[in-house]
């Protein structure tokens, strides 16, 4: 079926099959399509739109690439009504989630911890649709509701490496990876973002070979490096503008243990310097006393529990490695201007509204 814009001209070519074909100039010719492949993005409250759009528009340029019907995807929400970004914009839905069949991959989309709140059904949705031999998915941090709807144990998954923290503390027996994606059989996940474009020329690459896949990323203007899944965040030393080996260990060591804080003489002892050694080089590359620093640490790590979770503030401070509530509340407003029970608040407020 084609379909023409209001000038008359060619603007999209329906296939009958259902998967949008539009015109372009560049074009790269694939083999015959056996069967187009069908894709179900399940939009939960707050989603992240950056990360909605770079999972679809890859699929939409081998489309275009090809001027084959590849894939054809569809927007459902769970009760088939628009449903608002964290950017606060709306998307509209095509059809509500009870619309999904089995032979569609179905993604769910949020953009913080709660996962958009989805409800009981929606969860045995999700479950049903995993156990019949369907393939689901998680996009930022959608893996928290594969997690409530128990389909995560075993397997390799991530999102977000902002709710990394608050994750492993809802879910500890399901700890997620530092990568930008993940692909375990029928589960599917990214980190938000652009990962999930990452993901989905992965799913590209193993459809129509990695020749296509790489003018697929090419045309997003994305390095496709052969198809390498890195890690999310940059790494320490790029993040801390230093080459200093030493100093990127302690930094490694302070940020993997931040529930039972090192002192200053274990971290000397495992990385082969002496304190003053530590101090020197804290104050020289990064302007602060060691000490600082990692407390400074794990208060951010801090502000994404109090943001996030629905954990006290009793059992955030143990978390982050502070004995006594009142010393955290009086650190936390410190570095951030206010007290930690104005965010709880506010969070629980807004929890409560939704």
């Amino acid at each position: 079926m084609l379909r023409r814009d209001d000038a008359g001209k060619v603007a999209t070519m329906l296939d009958m099959s259902g998967a949008l074909v539009p015109l372009g100039a560049a074009y790269y010719p694939v083999g015959d399509v056996q069967k187009t492949k069908s894709y179900a993005f399940l939009l939960l409250k707050d989603f992240t739109l950056l990360a909605f759009s770079a999972a679809i528009e890859p699929f939409r340029i081998a489309n275009q690439l090809s001027q084959k019907p590849l894939y054809r995807w569809c927007v459902v929400s769970e009760d088939g009504r628009p449903v608002r970004s964290s950017s606060g914009v709306e998307i509209a839905a095509d059809a509500a989630l009870a619309s999904v069949d089995r032979d569609t991959v179905l993604f769910a989309c949020s953009g913080n911890l709660a996962g958009g709140y989805p409800s009981k059904s929606t969860l045995a949705f999700l479950h049903r649709h995993f156990r019949t031999g369907g393939t689901v998915g998680g996009i930022c941090t959608g893996a928290v509701s594969l997690a409530q709807a128990g389909l995560l144990e075993g397997r390799a998954f991530t999102l977000h490496w902002e709710c990394h923290p608050g994750f492993v503390e809802l879910f500890p027996r399901l700890p997620p990876s530092k990568r930008r994606f993940e692909a375990d059989k029928r589960i599917l996940t990214c980190g938000g973002g652009a990962a999930a474009a990452d993901m989905a020329i992965s799913i590209i690459r193993k459809d129509h070979g990695d020749a296509f896949a790489t003018v697929v990323a090419d045309m997003c203007l994305l390095r496709d490096d052969a198809g390498a899944n890195l890690g999310q965040r940059t790494s320490i030393g790029a993040a801390l503008h230093t080459r200093n080996p030493g100093l990127i260990e302690i930094v490694k060591l302070m940020t993997d243990n931040v529930e039972t804080p090192l002192s200053m003489a274990e971290l000397a002892e495992k990385v082969g310097y002496t304190k003053r050694h530590i101090e020197r080089q804290f104050q020289r590359c990064l302007g602060v006393t060691p000490a600082r620093f990692y407390q400074n640490l794990r208060l951010d790590v801090a502000r994404g529990l109090v943001t996030e979770t629905n954990m006290t503030l009793f059992e955030i401070a143990a978390a982050c490695g502070f004995n006594s509530k009142s010393y955290f509340a009086k650190t936390f407003a410190r570095r951030f201007g206010h007290p930690p029970s104005r965010v709880h608040h506010r969070r629980r407020a807004t929890g409560e509204r939704a």
